[in-house]
């Protein structure tokens, strides 16, 4: 890895909540990769409301992710390719778990693309134990009671049931 021009990553996303999945690509990126900025997407300016706010959400990705000292958590509201450029990042990182994964990122990809040709797009499938796990599925497990202690962080867990027993 070279300390003059360092390879920068963003892994972008919305983490609400971060799962071990995430924390697997997040993982995975940080040896192929200089530097990775995990961007946490600030989606106030979206319709979706989010269970976590931005900041709860990049604190429980900083916790998580203590142990690797090349990641840096960051919260952004700006498009994706501008968040790379004011980072010097030049690729995107994205986990794909199955097919419509892909599409989704194909069409992503080719906008970026459009937008900025200079910054790459990597992706790097899920682990087989963590192909079917996904945030939407986590909050709906919880929400109906069911065990998640395998599937996040252990702070994020506790997170995620006292936040639905409100």
């Amino acid at each position: 890895m070279s300390v003059e021009n360092p390879r920068i990553a963003i892994c972008p996303g919305s983490y609400d909540p971060v799962t071990n999945g995430h924390l697997d690509i997040i993982g995975r990126a940080s040896r192929i990769f200089d530097r990775v900025i995990v961007g946490v997407v600030n989606q106030a300016i979206r319709k979706n409301k989010t269970l976590f706010t931005a900041e709860e959400r990049a604190g429980f990705l900083e916790r998580a992710t203590a142990d690797l000292d090349n990641i840096e958590i960051k919260v952004f509201s700006t498009l994706l390719v501008d968040f790379a450029r004011e980072n010097g990042a030049t690729t995107i990182v994205k986990g794909l778990r199955a097919i419509s994964d892909f599409e989704y990122e194909f069409e992503m990809n080719q906008l970026n693309r459009k937008l900025a040709p200079e910054i790459e797009s990597a992706y790097v499938m899920a682990s087989p134990e963590f192909s079917f796990l996904s945030s939407t599925g986590v909050k709906e497990l919880a929400t109906f009671g069911g065990d998640v202690t395998d599937l996040v962080p252990a702070e994020v867990a506790t997170a995620l049931v006292e936040r639905i027993e409100r």
